[in-house]
């Protein structure tokens, strides 16, 4: 007769997201087995039963902080009114500090910065997030295009590109410990510049560009994935 396997003894999901936290604050190359097993309460067997590898975990970790952390960015594009404010809102959420509660910085950007050849599919995983990001941003531009809050002639790749790059920044200095107060003002200097990038304010609409901490939909202690 088959013998049942002896059940689990540690909740799944728990030792997920603390596995996440250690990616997240350490990077993928740099985490090692024994610091996923301490940080989640289980011995190596157990991690390779539940997760299959730590490339495998790493990815579980990627898609559960897209599913919660990381999804502000999801809201701002879809929720606010204009590619101006969702723009506001995805910056305001990049300006988490080390001081909120989890790593600084957003995980697809800090958790990628010294990924080798030899992780290449954990290297490549992160910037298909990235650029996935910068294809959402460019989206919600032409969007705003298409409605009138941009204007035509605006170049929706360059100007996603440039907002991604303050974003990625963001995450940067985060890391290097900015405050709150400095990634803020930050956000709010590229936000002063959308008319200059965007080419000028659509017809009918304000000149003057809302500063990024004047965004409150979005919540500014979850980073988003645009990074």
């Amino acid at each position: 007769m088959v013998r049942a396997g002896r059940p689990r003894s540690f909740d799944r999901d728990t030792a997920l997201g603390r596995a996440m936290r250690v990616f997240w604050e350490r990077g993928y190359e740099a985490t090692s087995m024994g610091d996923l097993t301490t940080a989640m309460g289980i011995a190596s067997p157990s991690l390779y039963a539940a997760f299959g590898s730590k490339e495998q975990l790493f990815r579980e970790a990627v898609a559960l902080y897209d599913a919660t952390l990381g999804a502000a960015v999801d809201r701002a594009l879809t929720d606010e009114p204009t590619a101006r404010e969702a723009v506001a809102a995805i910056l305001r959420a990049n300006t988490r500090t080390a001081d909120d509660d989890g790593p600084a910085g957003c995980m697809f950007v800090v958790a990628a910065t010294n990924c080798t050849d030899a992780n290449a599919a954990v290297r490549d995983l992160l910037a298909t997030r990235r650029n996935e990001g910068l294809r959402d941003l460019r989206l919600r531009l032409e969007r705003g295009v298409r409605e009138g809050d941009l204007p035509p002639h605006t170049d929706t790749s360059a100007v996603a590109a440039y907002y991604v790059a303050v974003v990625q920044g963001l995450s940067i200095r985060a890391r290097d410990g900015a405050s709150r107060a400095e990634l803020t003002r930050t956000a709010d200097l590229a936000m002063a510049t959308w008319d200059t990038v965007t080419g000028g304010p659509a017809p009918g609409t304000p000149a003057a560009a809302a500063p990024a901490s004047s965004a409150t939909s979005a919540d500014a202690s979850s980073p988003a994935r645009v990074g």
